[in-house]
C-alpha cells in the first residue's frame, strides 16, 4: 500500500513537472513574437533629427522619459521656430505589426503651426535618420498621424495617413491628397489610445483601440510637403517596402508608451 502511495506521488511530480514545462515554452514562444522597443526607462538604441539641429541633438530635451512613457516636452523652449522633430528607433523594418499606446499633454507651442495642435505622429517607411539634412523639415516617410478633440465641434478622427515625400494609392488609385482620414471616432486629448499599424508587402492597416480603420497600398516617393532634402534620397516612384520608424514632435506635447513589434514573414 505504501508503495503504491510513492508511485502515485512520483506520478504527480512527472505530470505536474510536464505541464509546467509546457506552460513556460508556450510563455518564452508568445514573448519571442514581440519585441519592445522602448524599454521604459531611458532611450537606448533610439536617435533624435530635430530641424534646424545636427542629428543626434536632443535639443531643450525635447525628448525625455517619464514615468515609463517617452514624452515630447516643451518646457524648456522658449519658442518652437519650426524645430519640427522626429525621434528614430536605430534599424530599419519591412514587414511588421507595430503597437503603441499614446495621449497628449496640455503643452503646446502658439508659435507653432496651428495644424499641430493636438496633433502628432508616427512615421514609417522614413528615409535613414543620417540622411536627413540639417535644414530638411520632414523626413521622407508615411506617416501614422493622431489627432484628438480640438473641442470646437468637428470631428477629428485618428489614425490618419499623411505623406511626407511620399504617395499612396487609395481605394485602387494614387490619391493626391496630402492627409486621407480614417473612419475611427474622436478621442479627448488626455485619453489614452491604443494604435496598430500593420505592413505586410504592399498593403498598409492602420487600426484604433482593436478596430481598422484605414488601408492603402503601393507607398511610394513622390509628392511635396517636405523641404530642404538631398535631392538623391528623393528618388520619386520608387516603391517603399522598408524603413524607419520615429516618433513626431512638432510642437504639441504628446506621451507614448508600450511601443512594441511583431516581425511578419
Amino acid at each position: 500500500m505504501k508503495l503504491n502511495r510513492i508511485k502515485t506521488f512520483c506520478y504527480l511530480i512527472g505530470v505536474f513537472a510536464l505541464v509546467g514545462c509546457k506552460l513556460n515554452n508556450t510563455k518564452a514562444v508568445k514573448n519571442d513574437s514581440w519585441e519592445y522597443l522602448f524599454n521604459g526607462e531611458n532611450l537606448d538604441n533610439w536617435i533624435v533629427k530635430i530641424h534646424k539641429h545636427e542629428l543626434g541633438d536632443n535639443y531643450a530635451n525635447t525628448f525625455q522619459v517619464k514615468d515609463g512613457a517617452i514624452q515630447v516636452s516643451y518646457k524648456d523652449y522658449e519658442k518652437f521656430d519650426e524645430r519640427y522633430g522626429h525621434l528614430f528607433y536605430k534599424e530599419p523594418f519591412s514587414n511588421y505589426h507595430l503597437k503603441f499606446e499614446y495621449r497628449f499633454t496640455e503643452e503646446w507651442l502658439e508659435d507653432a503651426p496651428g495644424y499641430t495642435y493636438r496633433n502628432s505622429g508616427v512615421m514609417f517607411h522614413s528615409q535613414n535618420p543620417k540622411t536627413i539634412l540639417k535644414d530638411q523639415d520632414w523626413p521622407i516617410s508615411v506617416e501614422y498621424q493622431m489627432l484628438a478633440d480640438a473641442e470646437d465641434g468637428n470631428p477629428r478622427p485618428t489614425g490618419n495617413m499623411c505623406s511626407p515625400g511620399t504617395e499612396v494609392f487609395y481605394k485602387g488609385k494614387m490619391d493626391p491628397r496630402h492627409c486621407i482620414n480614417s473612419s475611427s471616432n474622436t478621442y479627448p486629448w488626455n485619453e489614452w489610445v491604443q494604435a496598430e499599424l500593420i505592413v505586410q508587402d504592399s498593403l498598409v492597416t492602420h487600426k484604433v483601440n482593436g478596430e481598422i480603420v484605414l488601408t492603402y497600398t503601393k507607398t511610394q516617393i513622390g509628392g511635396g510637403t517636405t523641404n530642404g532634402y538631398n535631392p538623391e534620397i528623393k528618388q520619386d516612384g520608387k516603391m517603399l517596402t522598408e524603413g524607419y520608424i520615429g516618433l513626431q514632435a512638432e510642437g504639441q506635447g504628446v506621451l507614448f508608451r508600450e511601443i512594441k513589434i511583431k516581425r511578419l514573414k
